[in-house]
């Protein structure tokens, strides 16, 4: 999305994520969860911290970025369910499917990737999930 759409669903964007990251503990962690989650939006191939933050102007910190995303207290858990149960309301499902799906990576230093079997390649290999 380009910043000019981005503002254009902000509010709606904004009770999303304020439903979502309800649980978390500060402020600063809503706060930051909001700008990684408009960062995730926005156009651009790499959704690193480096340049989610560069697109983000005035919100792009990276080191509070990058401190939301490593070190930061919070439980995932709730911040992935809390979409499902909305979706399972409105869609009504009759099957639920896992599938694990990920990102061939070449490289051992690069973030997110572990060596395990991917249904991707078929195969344990480098992945990012």
């Amino acid at each position: 999305m380009t910043p000019d759409e981005i503002a254009v669903v902000r509010g709606g964007l904004e009770d999303f994520v304020a439903e979502v990251f309800e649980p978390f503990a500060r402020n600063d962690q809503r706060r930051w969860g909001q700008v990684y989650l408009r960062g995730l939006l926005t156009d651009g191939r790499r959704k690193s911290v480096e340049p989610m933050a560069a697109r983000l102007g005035e919100d792009g910190n990276r080191r509070a970025l990058a401190h939301f995303l490593m070190t930061s207290p919070w439980d995932p858990s709730h911040v992935r369910a809390k979409p499902a149960w909305k979706m399972e309301a409105a869609v009504r499902p009759t099957a639920l499917v896992f599938d694990d799906t990920g990102f061939l990576k070449n490289g051992n230093a690069s973030a997110c990737v572990s060596r395990q079997y991917t249904g991707t390649a078929g195969m344990v290999t480098n992945w990012c999930v």
